[in-house]
């Protein structure tokens, strides 16, 4: 049905993903030929891709439990970083994503990691923080789905394709560029070149499928904020949670949010068959 597939990011808002993804997929048959993700929306396209939600949200819960704080000033002191979120990240990473798996992956389908080229003409840390500000401004104020203001700062979009990262590493380093918010997440270099987080430029990447939608295939869009409105787009189909999400996009500690998340993503997957159904049916 759906030929294209699209991950907006959203950090822990992007578990609602998975509860729609596991309960909607196997439903509808759901097998795009092209998968686009971006941030936090990358990483969640692959290791749904793989059935590996299950093993993810176990090891989220047992890293939040009994943490209380977001940061840690003892490592910060020791000369490590004051926020761990990044290290943690890339350690969840690390572990699922092994030769086999990157293999399925590729025989699977074309995986697409968007990233963020900044403009060359300024300092790094002075146009990552205008970026990053600018971004957030723009998010609060106007909610538009596909924000423009990281182009018209002169950041630039970018494409990962999985099938040629040669071995693990480099797939994971692709996704923490992907997802480089400087301070949480470091910045990240992919090809000799700077890299942040793909949602400066569009947090949800459907961009990258607009040939096919052009075409005439169908794309389906999956983002993490309950916007009012979304775009009418020709052969492309937007899902979105039914209510705000309570989680902080970086938090370590509250599991409590990341399951809401999740849970509410199957909520919204069962409405959107039965909505599927009811098409069907008139």
């Amino acid at each position: 049905m759906f030929a294209g597939l699209a991950y907006a990011g959203g950090g822990n808002r992007c578990y609602w993903q998975g509860g729609f993804y596991e309960t909607v997929a196997p439903e509808i048959g759901l097998k795009p030929r092209r998968i686009v993700g971006a941030s936090a929306g990358a990483g969640a396209m692959l290791y749904n891709a793989l059935g590996l939600g299950p093993t993810v949200r176990a090891m989220l819960r047992e890293a939040c439990s009994g943490r209380t704080s977001e940061i840690d000033w003892a490592a910060f002191r020791r000369g490590g970083r004051l926020f761990p979120v990044a290290e943690m990240y890339r350690g969840m990473l690390a572990s699922l994503f092994t030769p086999q798996r990157l293999a399925a992956l590729k025989a699977q389908a074309d995986f697409l990691i968007a990233i963020s080229r900044p403009p060359r003409f300024w300092p790094l840390p002075v146009i990552t923080t205008i970026g990053i500000g600018a971004y957030q401004l723009e998010k609060r104020f106007r909610r538009p789905v596909h924000p423009t203001v990281g182009r018209k700062l002169g950041f630039r979009p970018d494409l990962i394709r999985i099938a040629d990262c040669a071995d693990p590493e480099q797939l994971v380093e692709a996704l923490m560029a992907s997802a480089a918010v400087p301070p949480f997440m470091p910045a990240g270099n992919i090809g000799a070149r700077a890299a942040l987080d793909g949602g400066l430029v569009d947090s949800a990447p459907a961009w990258a499928l607009a040939e096919m939608e052009a075409a005439g295939e169908q794309t389906l869009v999956l983002l993490t904020r309950p916007f009012a409105e979304v775009p009418q787009v020709q052969n492309r189909t937007y899902v979105r949670p039914s209510q705000v999400i309570p989680v902080s996009q970086f938090t370590i500690r509250n599991w409590e949010g990341i399951r809401f998340a999740y849970e509410l993503g199957v909520k919204d997957g069962e409405a959107f068959l039965r909505a599927m159904e009811r098409r069907k049916a008139g």
